[in-house]
């Protein structure tokens, strides 16, 4: 999409660098960026300048919409993105709230589906959303936060596409997600799938036409050992046209999303791609 390359080249146009202690590397950097995705006919924005594992994408976003709290669970439906943030991360490794191997803490999922208010009752927010949507309200606070201040230390990554509001406008369903943090050479190409999906698979089950998706980023970056190949390999590649989404019609429920559905539910339609890059992650 041209619009997330006209991103890229304006971190490296006008980006500051600074250092990130967290991962101890340097990142070129700006502050705030917007995107719009007009997901009406299913089209779905999907990276073309390189191959982007959507069906990965979408098993993450899955898991967190089941609460998942572990990358074992996450692994299980064909998404390894957690592996080495629940595993690997020395902070969250000597952390007195890890319950062991693969457990990734009170962060996404936990927050979705089981926010804990001060009597320690659960909140299950995406399921407030879901039912306020299948009857047709909007109260304007239509909303599902997966960042809890209250528990950031209890999480082996804080959440970066953190909050997701959804709005219904004249039969039409609408989604704005925020994101604090996006690493533009790996992140980015998933979290722009998921954005996304996650409006196209609410409309269905909610029974609503989907709209346009608003996603809104404060931090964009590119740490320093992904510069040249962003700049000299992916910057220089024309995108292609994007493809189109297929949804099993046979999810019908958010109960069909917690039980019974796959990555095999969902089809990409006409998603020609250039090669994969093979950034540097960063933990």
């Amino acid at each position: 999409m041209q619009q997330y390359l006209d991103l890229c080249q304006r971190v490296v146009d006008h980006g500051k660098w600074i250092e990130n202690k967290r991962t101890g590397k340097r990142c070129l950097t700006i502050i705030n960026a917007d995107f719009e995705y007009d997901v009406s006919e299913g089209v779905l924005p999907v990276l073309t300048t390189k191959k982007v594992f959507w069906r990965s994408a979408i098993a993450e976003m899955l898991g967190y919409l089941r609460g998942y709290t572990s990358a074992a669970e996450f692994r299980a439906i064909g998404c390894n993105t957690w592996n080495a943030n629940a595993n690997d991360n020395p902070d969250w490794l000597g952390n007195p709230f890890r319950k062991g191997v693969d457990d990734m803490g009170r962060c996404y999922g936990a927050q979705g589906r089981d926010w804990r208010n001060p009597e320690n009752e659960k909140v299950d927010q995406l399921l407030q959303v879901y039912n306020d949507l299948c009857q047709g309200i909007d109260n304007r606070c239509e909303i599902i936060t997966f960042m809890n201040p209250g528990e950031r230390d209890r999480a082996c990554l804080n959440s970066c596409m953190h909050t997701h509001t959804f709005s219904l406008l004249d039969g039409y369903l609408y989604l704005t997600s925020y994101q604090r943090s996006d690493d533009l050479p790996l992140g980015h190409g998933f979290n722009q799938v998921q954005v996304g999906w996650l409006l196209l698979v609410m409309a269905q089950i909610t029974g609503h036409k989907p709209a346009s998706a608003f996603h809104k980023i404060v931090n964009a970056h590119v740490y320093e050992d992904q510069l040249e190949l962003l700049r000299d390999v992916q910057l220089k590649r024309q995108p292609y046209p994007l493809p189109t989404l297929k949804i099993n019609p046979k999810i019908k429920t958010l109960q069909d999303l917690e039980t019974w559905v796959t990555v095999d539910d969902f089809e990409l339609v006409g998603y020609k791609h250039h090669p994969a890059i093979k950034y540097a992650f960063s933990v």
